[in-house]
């Protein structure tokens, strides 16, 4: 699998929504969050009749390079977030009374706040032929866990404590194949959450840290190429409608023209997605404006930058690079121009 042309799309993709602008755990936004690609637990979606999904599947063609050659051989990762509960337990300095009261909001926003590791799990490389026969399922589990850091002050004493929970989650990843004809494949790869939550109130927190956030597939294949479902060619648009996509949906990416790698994004995309080479980094926003959101961080009061350094080390790297960010950096992000094509003239 082609990794260095798919990994800044699908990071862009991991953490799309993740924290927006103003950056702050306070602001409204960012106080229900993560509403890309979540996959709940099986109960708590049965509970909501459906409307959070558990699943996620996607369907793609596969072209064998040569009839007489050997079977395509495929390769599988599914990748997502696993939440993690912060939370800061200092009384003397989150919520002492001579604070005002938006003060103190913003400091009990910051003391509990959902930080999140990334995941992955990676298939065996299969051919497609083997598969056909005998379709795979993996199982996946990452363990709950509980971390204590000693908070201290500026005395180097202890002022309290950060504590970082992990909830256990659980899956299938299934992968399956059907011959369609002597040089063609189709490929499926379902994703299940089958982490065990007890129903009961507030339901969304609690389950979504049992939840596989930002969750999306990507494929590669050897000897073979994959279909765009987006512009098949004419003998394959029959086939390629019939493909079934739920949650996800699958596009070409790497280098214009490869068919090697796709990406079954919960965000619709377009084959062979790009990053706009002026990005100075990620703002969790993957159709940003990049210019805009740098100058509206850069008219942040100070106490919103504070809140923003507070709220956990990524929303941090974002203000640094912004605040340093070099004016000619800048100005590269202003009027940027490109695909331009002449039009063609009409006929008299």
């Amino acid at each position: 699998m082609n990794t260095k042309a798919i990994d800044a799309i699908a990071n862009a993709l991991l953490y799309e929504g993740y924290m927006l602008y103003p950056y702050r755990p306070s602001s409204v936004k960012n106080r229900q969050r993560f509403n890309f690609g979540v996959l709940y637990p099986r109960s708590y979606s049965e509970a909501q009749c459906g409307a959070d999904a558990w699943s996620a599947q996607t369907e793609c063609l596969i072209e064998r390079r040569s009839v007489a050659g050997s079977a395509p051989e495929v390769e599988v990762r599914v990748r997502f977030l696993k939440l993690v509960t912060r939370e800061t337990r200092s009384q003397a300095d989150y919520l002492r009374a001579d604070h005002s009261q938006a003060d103190r909001r913003s400091q009990q926003a910051a003391a509990c706040w959902q930080e999140a590791i990334e995941c992955e799990v990676s298939g065996p490389r299969c051919d497609l032929d083997g598969l056909a026969a005998r379709p795979i399922a993996l199982p996946f589990r990452f363990p709950a866990s509980k971390e204590v850091e000693p908070l201290r002050g500026a005395d180097l004493g202890p002022v309290g404590e950060v504590v970082r929970i992990q909830e256990s989650v659980e899956g299938t990843v299934e992968i399956t194949a059907e011959p369609k004809t002597d040089d063609l494949f189709k490929l499926r790869v379902r994703v299940e959450n089958r982490t065990r939550f007890e129903i009961g109130e507030g339901l969304r927190e609690p389950a979504l840290a049992r939840s596989l956030v930002s969750a999306h597939i990507l494929l590669g294949v050897d000897d073979g190429w994959f279909v765009s479902l987006l512009d098949p060619p004419e003998s394959l648009k029959d086939l390629a409608a019939d493909c079934h996509n739920v949650g996800v949906w699958p596009v070409l990416i790497g280098a214009e023209g490869a068919r090697d790698t796709m990406l079954a994004s919960p965000i619709i995309l377009y084959d062979y997605p790009q990053i706009a080479p002026e990005s100075p980094g990620d703002l969790f926003d993957g159709a940003e404006i990049d210019e805009i959101l740098a100058l509206r961080i850069m008219t942040m009061t100070d106490d919103e930058k504070h809140e923003m350094r507070q709220a956990d080390e990524r929303s941090r790297r974002i203000l640094e690079r912004t605040e340093n960010l070099p004016a000619e950096h800048l100005r590269k992000l202003h009027g940027t121009l490109r695909e331009l094509r002449p039009l063609k003239e009409e006929a008299p």
